[in-house]
């Protein structure tokens, strides 16, 4: 008995929608020996007709009406490629009421919608799969939902953003400042003409709000993520890093502690000798730790139009090979049976705890860092390291100020933040603190 292909009806076909296309094309027959059928694109819905003819052919139905992908009875999953969370939500909850499994590389419209997307996924009985919504052609969603099942899950840290990775990079390697670093990552296609939601840390913590979720068994909670982005870093605070053997790197990262879970992004200092330190460029990688397994690093390029084409096929051969089964033994879309999520609390940030960079601008005189090094005692902040700048080699001969580095054992962010507020307002503290959260990894 010969299986009918699946159809595929592609929702946008940009950068990712080419090439979830050609990888099809290309290499049909090792796919089609994984999944059992033949993947076949029939439709293509894009509002530049004229493009995706031009990609597709005469191989598949080109419209620019997304809907009429939905109402055709012959198309069995939508890939959704559009971005966003307006027009995508609408159309992704319509498939899902037509019957049609959907694939999505859409983090922002999962972390936001998520639970509602997933609930009506559910009822109807049909899959929705996302690779390709976090770190791009890197199967960390098929690791965190099925490969590492067995583990009560740790944390999870990731570079889950090639944008600001690069830039970092880009500091770090040629002393640049932020600004110059941004240009140049805009004038190689790494950033978007606006860059806000890389820069702000906000597309890494719809990632992270994602991979919490499966890690944990938590419904997606974006509005409770903590989120700080690469913006105000400077040179010297990565050339500071460098000579305490740290690098920085914006992470996303989720942890179960006592009281509840962890979920941030922003910029870490990690040491320099782990591996997930040396990930440099447009790179992506995540840190995994379970109790059984220790700790495992998932590495590769985070976006582009073949390697999240990778991920948006791997979901299609899922999809082939399960979409017969019962709904009750599909792998569940969160990692968790729904009915057994947990209701653990995201922490507000003040009550997280972990290490800290200090840097303190200073008026060059005696009992300075006394006076320091006095408030963090008071508040029960121990410092674990101490580097002080002599005032020639920060601002030049005669200068009257210089930079104090601190590096703070474990202590908690609402502690650091009122003996952060005494330091500042001493008359000998020049400028404004710069603190950059710390993470051993280990």
């Amino acid at each position: 008995m010969t299986i009918k292909p699946l159809q595929i009806g592609l929702l946008g076909i940009g950068t990712v929608g080419k090439g979830t296309f050609d990888v099809l094309l290309r290499n049909a027959p090792e796919i089609q020996r994984r999944a059992g059928r033949l993947i076949t694109v029939a439709m293509v819905a894009d509002l530049d007709i004229a493009r995706a003819k031009t990609t597709v052919g005469d191989s598949a139905v080109v419209v620019n009406d997304a809907r009429a992908v939905i109402a055709n009875p012959a198309i069995d999953v939508v890939v959704e490629l559009i971005g966003g969370y307006g027009l995508a939500k609408t159309l992704v909850l319509e498939a899902i009421a037509a019957g049609k499994h959907v694939v999505t590389a859409n983090k922002a419209l999962l972390a936001l919608h998520g639970s509602e997307i997933f609930a009506a996924a559910q009822a109807r009985g049909v899959m929705v799969a996302f690779e390709a919504a976090v770190a791009g052609g890197i199967p960390i969603i098929k690791a965190l939902r099925e490969g590492l099942t067995a583990n009560r899950i740790q944390w999870v840290a990731g570079i889950i953003n090639g944008t600001t990775n690069f830039i970092l990079s880009e500091m770090r390697d040629k002393g640049l400042d932020f600004d110059v670093a941004l240009k140049q990552a805009q004038a190689l296609g790494y950033a978007e003409a606006d860059p806000t939601f890389d820069i702000e840390g906000v597309d890494a913590a719809h990632k992270a709000t994602l991979m919490s979720a499966m890690a944990f068994g938590i419904p997606v909670q974006f509005d409770k993520a903590y989120v700080e982005g690469i913006t105000q870093l400077g040179a010297a605070d990565i050339k500071y890093a460098e000579q305490l053997g740290y690098r920085i790197k914006l992470l996303g990262i989720t942890k179960r502690v006592p009281s509840g879970i962890e979920l941030r992004v922003h910029p870490t200092l990690v040491p320099a000798k782990r591996l997930i330190a040396n990930v440099e460029g447009a790179m992506n990688a995540v840190m995994v730790h379970g109790d059984a397994v220790g700790t495992t690093l998932y590495y590769g390029k985070g976006a582009g139009s073949e390697p999240t084409a990778s991920a948006v096929i791997a979901d299609l051969v899922d999809i082939a090979r399960l979409s017969q089964a019962s709904p009750a033994q599909r792998v569940p879309p969160l990692a968790f049976q729904p009915d057994a999520m947990s209701d653990l609390a995201v922490l507000p940030m003040s009550e997280v705890t972990t290490s800290y960079y200090l840097r303190l601008r200073v008026a060059d005189q005696a009992g300075v860092l006394a006076r320091v090094t006095g408030i963090l005692a008071d508040a029960g902040i121990s410092i674990d390291a101490v580097l002080q700048r002599e005032a020639d080699e920060v601002g030049g001969e005669g200068a009257t100020s210089t930079d104090v580095i601190i590096l703070t054992h474990d202590t908690q962010e609402g502690t650091m933040n009122n003996a952060m507020a005494l330091m500042q307002a001493l008359p000998t503290v020049l400028a404004a603190i710069v603190r950059i959260r710390k993470e051993e990894l280990s």
